[in-house]
Protein backbone atom coordinates (compact mmCIF):
# COMPACT_ATOMS: atom_id res chain seq x y z
CA UNK A 1 0.00 0.00 0.00
CA UNK A 2 1.39 3.47 -0.85
CA UNK A 3 1.91 5.97 1.97
CA UNK A 4 0.40 9.43 1.49
CA UNK A 5 3.90 10.90 0.97
CA UNK A 6 4.78 8.27 -1.67
CA UNK A 7 1.48 8.77 -3.46
CA UNK A 8 1.86 12.56 -3.58
CA UNK A 9 5.44 12.27 -4.84
CA UNK A 10 4.30 9.89 -7.59
CA UNK A 11 1.48 12.22 -8.59
CA UNK A 12 3.87 15.16 -8.90
CA UNK A 13 6.03 13.03 -11.20
CA UNK A 14 3.16 12.33 -13.63
CA UNK A 15 3.65 15.53 -15.70
CA UNK A 16 7.40 14.83 -15.89
CA UNK A 17 6.86 11.31 -17.28
CA UNK A 18 4.20 12.64 -19.65
CA UNK A 19 6.67 15.18 -21.04
CA UNK A 20 9.41 12.54 -21.26
CA UNK A 21 7.10 10.16 -23.13
CA UNK A 22 6.09 12.92 -25.57
CA UNK A 23 9.77 13.75 -26.15
CA UNK A 24 10.56 10.09 -26.83
CA UNK A 25 7.79 9.89 -29.43
CA UNK A 26 8.88 13.09 -31.14
CA UNK A 27 12.53 12.08 -31.31
CA UNK A 28 11.67 8.57 -32.54
CA UNK A 29 9.94 9.86 -35.65
CA UNK A 30 8.88 13.51 -35.75
CA UNK A 31 6.86 13.13 -38.92
CA UNK A 32 4.67 10.19 -37.94
CA UNK A 33 3.47 7.63 -40.49
CA UNK A 34 3.38 8.36 -44.23
CA UNK A 35 0.08 9.73 -45.45
CA UNK A 36 -2.35 6.90 -46.30
CA UNK A 37 -3.83 9.13 -49.02
CA UNK A 38 -7.38 8.09 -48.15
CA UNK A 39 -9.48 8.75 -45.08
CA UNK A 40 -12.38 6.33 -44.54
CA UNK A 41 -13.62 8.19 -41.47
CA UNK A 42 -14.45 11.19 -43.66
CA UNK A 43 -16.97 9.05 -45.54
CA UNK A 44 -19.00 8.26 -42.41
CA UNK A 45 -21.10 10.87 -40.61
CA UNK A 46 -20.86 10.97 -36.81
CA UNK A 47 -23.89 10.14 -34.68
CA UNK A 48 -24.77 11.12 -31.15
CA UNK A 49 -24.29 8.58 -28.41
CA UNK A 50 -28.02 8.36 -27.71
CA UNK A 51 -28.80 7.64 -31.36
CA UNK A 52 -26.43 4.71 -31.55
CA UNK A 53 -25.79 3.37 -28.06
CA UNK A 54 -27.16 2.82 -24.57
CA UNK A 55 -25.61 2.18 -21.20
CA UNK A 56 -24.97 -1.51 -20.54
CA UNK A 57 -23.62 -1.48 -16.99
CA UNK A 58 -22.32 0.97 -14.40
CA UNK A 59 -24.77 3.80 -15.19
CA UNK A 60 -23.52 5.82 -12.20
CA UNK A 61 -20.05 5.75 -13.80
CA UNK A 62 -21.11 7.22 -17.13
CA UNK A 63 -21.78 10.85 -18.07
CA UNK A 64 -22.66 12.63 -21.32
CA UNK A 65 -21.53 16.22 -21.73
CA UNK A 66 -21.97 18.15 -25.00
CA UNK A 67 -21.62 15.07 -27.15
CA UNK A 68 -18.66 13.63 -25.26
CA UNK A 69 -19.08 10.47 -23.19
CA UNK A 70 -17.06 9.96 -20.02
CA UNK A 71 -16.93 6.54 -18.36
CA UNK A 72 -14.81 5.74 -15.34
CA UNK A 73 -13.55 2.98 -13.10
CA UNK A 74 -13.10 3.22 -9.36
CA UNK A 75 -13.02 0.73 -6.53
CA UNK A 76 -16.82 0.40 -6.72
CA UNK A 77 -17.45 -0.19 -10.43
CA UNK A 78 -16.49 0.40 -14.02
CA UNK A 79 -18.89 1.12 -16.87
CA UNK A 80 -19.82 -0.06 -20.34
CA UNK A 81 -22.08 0.77 -23.27
CA UNK A 82 -23.61 -1.15 -26.18
CA UNK A 83 -24.97 -0.29 -29.63
CA UNK A 84 -28.72 -0.27 -30.16
CA UNK A 85 -28.41 -2.61 -33.15
CA UNK A 86 -26.30 -5.60 -34.13
CA UNK A 87 -24.39 -5.64 -37.42
CA UNK A 88 -23.21 -8.16 -40.01
CA UNK A 89 -20.46 -5.86 -41.31
CA UNK A 90 -19.56 -2.19 -41.37
CA UNK A 91 -17.38 0.67 -40.20
CA UNK A 92 -17.31 1.29 -36.45
CA UNK A 93 -15.28 4.07 -34.91
CA UNK A 94 -14.89 6.57 -32.10
CA UNK A 95 -12.49 9.25 -30.98
CA UNK A 96 -10.95 8.28 -27.64
CA UNK A 97 -8.83 10.13 -25.09
CA UNK A 98 -7.07 8.10 -22.41
CA UNK A 99 -6.13 8.94 -18.85
CA UNK A 100 -2.61 10.03 -18.05
CA UNK A 101 -0.54 8.74 -15.15
CA UNK A 102 -0.62 5.30 -13.53
CA UNK A 103 -3.29 3.18 -15.23
CA UNK A 104 -1.81 -0.31 -14.89
CA UNK A 105 -4.37 -3.10 -14.82
CA UNK A 106 -7.06 -0.93 -16.41
CA UNK A 107 -8.49 -1.57 -19.87
CA UNK A 108 -10.33 1.04 -21.90
CA UNK A 109 -11.82 -0.50 -25.04
CA UNK A 110 -14.02 -0.26 -28.13
CA UNK A 111 -14.97 -3.56 -29.72
CA UNK A 112 -17.44 -5.82 -31.54
CA UNK A 113 -18.90 -8.90 -29.87
CA UNK A 114 -21.82 -11.31 -29.75
CA UNK A 115 -20.96 -12.70 -26.32
CA UNK A 116 -24.47 -12.04 -24.99
CA UNK A 117 -26.06 -13.93 -27.89
CA UNK A 118 -23.58 -16.83 -27.83
CA UNK A 119 -22.22 -17.16 -24.29
CA UNK A 120 -19.31 -19.56 -24.21
CA UNK A 121 -19.06 -19.61 -28.01
CA UNK A 122 -18.79 -16.01 -29.13
CA UNK A 123 -16.97 -13.91 -31.72
CA UNK A 124 -15.14 -10.68 -30.93
CA UNK A 125 -13.04 -8.00 -32.63
CA UNK A 126 -11.16 -5.79 -30.15
CA UNK A 127 -9.46 -2.45 -29.85
CA UNK A 128 -8.13 -2.42 -26.28
CA UNK A 129 -5.92 0.13 -24.56
CA UNK A 130 -3.86 -1.66 -21.94
CA UNK A 131 -3.08 0.56 -18.97
CA UNK A 132 0.49 1.24 -17.98
CA UNK A 133 2.90 2.46 -15.33
CA UNK A 134 4.18 6.02 -15.11
CA UNK A 135 7.31 5.49 -17.17
CA UNK A 136 5.91 3.43 -20.07
CA UNK A 137 3.54 4.10 -22.98
CA UNK A 138 0.11 2.62 -23.47
CA UNK A 139 -0.21 -0.58 -25.49
CA UNK A 140 -2.96 -0.74 -28.12
CA UNK A 141 -4.06 -4.36 -28.47
CA UNK A 142 -6.03 -5.56 -31.49
CA UNK A 143 -7.57 -9.00 -31.26
CA UNK A 144 -9.91 -11.36 -33.09
CA UNK A 145 -11.83 -14.23 -31.47
CA UNK A 146 -13.84 -16.80 -33.40
CA UNK A 147 -16.29 -18.99 -31.47
CA UNK A 148 -14.36 -18.58 -28.26
CA UNK A 149 -15.21 -17.94 -24.64
CA UNK A 150 -13.64 -16.65 -21.47
CA UNK A 151 -13.14 -20.06 -19.85
CA UNK A 152 -9.78 -20.99 -21.32
CA UNK A 153 -11.08 -21.93 -24.76
CA UNK A 154 -10.31 -18.54 -26.25
CA UNK A 155 -7.78 -18.54 -29.07
CA UNK A 156 -6.53 -14.98 -29.15
CA UNK A 157 -5.10 -13.44 -32.29
CA UNK A 158 -3.38 -10.49 -30.68
CA UNK A 159 -1.28 -7.85 -32.37
CA UNK A 160 -0.08 -5.12 -30.02
CA UNK A 161 1.27 -1.70 -30.84
CA UNK A 162 2.74 1.36 -29.26
CA UNK A 163 1.46 4.61 -30.75
CA UNK A 164 3.38 7.38 -32.50
CA UNK A 165 1.64 10.00 -30.35
CA UNK A 166 0.61 10.40 -26.72
CA UNK A 167 -3.03 9.17 -26.56
CA UNK A 168 -3.61 10.99 -23.26
CA UNK A 169 -3.10 14.50 -24.65
CA UNK A 170 -5.95 14.64 -27.15
CA UNK A 171 -8.69 12.64 -28.85
CA UNK A 172 -7.63 10.30 -31.66
CA UNK A 173 -9.81 8.27 -34.00
CA UNK A 174 -9.83 4.47 -33.75
CA UNK A 175 -11.92 2.26 -36.02
CA UNK A 176 -12.70 -1.27 -37.12
CA UNK A 177 -13.78 -1.96 -40.69
CA UNK A 178 -15.39 -5.41 -40.83
CA UNK A 179 -16.17 -6.74 -44.28
CA UNK A 180 -17.06 -10.28 -45.40
CA UNK A 181 -13.54 -10.59 -46.81
CA UNK A 182 -11.36 -8.90 -44.17
CA UNK A 183 -11.07 -6.85 -41.00
CA UNK A 184 -8.95 -3.69 -40.96
CA UNK A 185 -7.99 -1.72 -37.86
CA UNK A 186 -7.38 2.03 -38.24
CA UNK A 187 -5.76 4.70 -36.08
CA UNK A 188 -6.42 8.22 -37.35
CA UNK A 189 -7.28 6.63 -40.72
CA UNK A 190 -3.90 4.89 -40.92
CA UNK A 191 -4.42 1.12 -41.33
CA UNK A 192 -2.35 -0.66 -38.69
CA UNK A 193 -3.55 -4.24 -39.18
CA UNK A 194 -5.34 -6.24 -41.85
CA UNK A 195 -6.89 -9.59 -40.92
CA UNK A 196 -8.04 -11.37 -44.13
CA UNK A 197 -10.63 -14.10 -44.36
CA UNK A 198 -8.56 -17.20 -45.18
CA UNK A 199 -11.22 -19.72 -44.17
CA UNK A 200 -14.66 -19.79 -42.58
CA UNK A 201 -13.30 -21.25 -39.34
CA UNK A 202 -10.85 -18.38 -38.78
CA UNK A 203 -13.17 -15.47 -39.54
CA UNK A 204 -16.19 -14.07 -37.65
CA UNK A 205 -19.38 -14.16 -39.70
CA UNK A 206 -22.18 -13.94 -37.11
CA UNK A 207 -23.77 -10.60 -36.23
CA UNK A 208 -22.13 -8.53 -33.50
CA UNK A 209 -22.95 -5.49 -31.41
CA UNK A 210 -20.57 -2.57 -30.81
CA UNK A 211 -19.37 -2.07 -27.24
CA UNK A 212 -17.16 0.18 -25.18
CA UNK A 213 -16.08 -0.18 -21.57
CA UNK A 214 -13.53 0.51 -18.86
CA UNK A 215 -12.74 -2.26 -16.37
CA UNK A 216 -10.18 -3.84 -14.07
CA UNK A 217 -8.15 -6.54 -15.82
CA UNK A 218 -5.30 -6.62 -13.32
CA UNK A 219 -4.77 -10.34 -13.80
CA UNK A 220 -3.29 -9.85 -17.29
CA UNK A 221 -3.54 -6.34 -18.76
CA UNK A 222 -0.17 -4.83 -17.87
CA UNK A 223 2.93 -6.95 -18.49
CA UNK A 224 0.95 -10.17 -18.00
CA UNK A 225 -0.40 -9.05 -14.64
CA UNK A 226 2.87 -7.88 -13.12
CA UNK A 227 1.35 -4.48 -12.34
CA UNK A 228 -2.16 -4.21 -10.86
CA UNK A 229 -4.76 -1.48 -10.72
CA UNK A 230 -3.94 0.89 -7.86
CA UNK A 231 -7.05 2.67 -6.64
CA UNK A 232 -5.12 5.44 -4.93
CA UNK A 233 -5.09 6.87 -8.50
CA UNK A 234 -8.84 6.53 -9.03
CA UNK A 235 -10.98 7.40 -10.86
CA UNK A 236 -9.63 6.01 -14.12
CA UNK A 237 -11.41 7.83 -16.95
CA UNK A 238 -12.01 7.01 -20.60
CA UNK A 239 -13.45 9.70 -22.88
CA UNK A 240 -15.25 8.98 -26.16
CA UNK A 241 -16.79 11.18 -28.85
CA UNK A 242 -17.31 11.35 -32.62
CA UNK A 243 -19.06 7.97 -32.74
CA UNK A 244 -19.39 6.46 -36.21
CA UNK A 245 -21.56 3.47 -37.10
CA UNK A 246 -22.22 2.60 -40.71
CA UNK A 247 -22.92 -0.93 -41.78
CA UNK A 248 -25.31 -3.73 -42.43
CA UNK A 249 -27.57 -4.35 -39.46
CA UNK A 250 -28.67 -7.89 -38.79
CA UNK A 251 -32.00 -7.35 -40.52
CA UNK A 252 -30.86 -5.14 -43.42
CA UNK A 253 -32.15 -6.33 -46.77
CA UNK A 254 -29.43 -4.56 -48.76
CA UNK A 255 -26.47 -2.43 -47.72
CA UNK A 256 -22.83 -1.86 -48.43
CA UNK A 257 -20.18 -1.02 -45.82
CA UNK A 258 -17.81 1.87 -46.58
CA UNK A 259 -14.78 1.09 -48.68
CA UNK A 260 -11.38 0.79 -47.03
CA UNK A 261 -9.67 2.43 -49.99
CA UNK A 262 -10.17 4.92 -52.83
CA UNK A 263 -12.00 3.95 -56.02
CA UNK A 264 -10.06 1.74 -58.39
CA UNK A 265 -8.65 -0.71 -55.86
CA UNK A 266 -11.62 -3.02 -55.49
CA UNK A 267 -11.82 -2.39 -51.77
CA UNK A 268 -8.21 -3.49 -51.25
CA UNK A 269 -5.73 -1.19 -49.56
CA UNK A 270 -4.04 1.21 -51.94
CA UNK A 271 -0.24 1.25 -52.30
CA UNK A 272 -0.07 4.38 -50.10
CA UNK A 273 -2.17 2.73 -47.41
CA UNK A 274 -0.04 -0.40 -47.55
CA UNK A 275 3.14 1.65 -47.14
CA UNK A 276 1.65 3.46 -44.14
CA UNK A 277 0.63 0.15 -42.53
CA UNK A 278 4.09 -1.31 -43.13
CA UNK A 279 5.64 1.76 -41.51
CA UNK A 280 3.51 1.32 -38.38
CA UNK A 281 4.24 -2.38 -38.14
CA UNK A 282 7.97 -1.83 -38.65
CA UNK A 283 8.26 0.93 -36.04
CA UNK A 284 5.52 0.34 -33.47
CA UNK A 285 4.45 -3.32 -33.51
CA UNK A 286 5.47 -4.89 -30.19
CA UNK A 287 3.75 -8.30 -30.38
CA UNK A 288 2.40 -10.52 -33.16
CA UNK A 289 0.76 -13.81 -32.20
CA UNK A 290 1.88 -15.41 -35.46
CA UNK A 291 5.52 -14.77 -34.53
CA UNK A 292 5.19 -16.11 -31.00
CA UNK A 293 7.03 -19.42 -30.95
CA UNK A 294 5.46 -20.39 -27.63
CA UNK A 295 2.02 -20.53 -29.22
CA UNK A 296 0.44 -23.68 -30.67
CA UNK A 297 -0.04 -22.55 -34.27
CA UNK A 298 -2.06 -25.60 -35.19
CA UNK A 299 -4.85 -23.66 -33.47
CA UNK A 300 -4.21 -20.57 -35.61
CA UNK A 301 -3.88 -22.00 -39.13
CA UNK A 302 -4.13 -18.53 -40.70
CA UNK A 303 -0.54 -17.91 -39.52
Amino acid sequence: MFSKTTMLSSLYMVPLFSLLFSFMICTNNAEGPPSPGYYPSSKVSPISFDHGFRNLWGPQHQKLDQGSLKIWLDSISGSGFKSLHSYRSGYFGAAVKLQTGYTAGVITCFYLSNNQDYPGNHDEVDIEFLGTTLDKPYVLQTNVYIRGSGDGKVIGREMRFHLWFNPTQDFHNYAILWKPSEIIFFVDDVPIRRYPRKSDVTFPSRSMYVYGSIWDASSWATENGKYKANYTYQPFIGRYKNFKLQGCTTYSTSCRPPSASPPGYGGRLSPKQSVAMQWVQKNYLVYDYCRDNTRDHTRTPEC
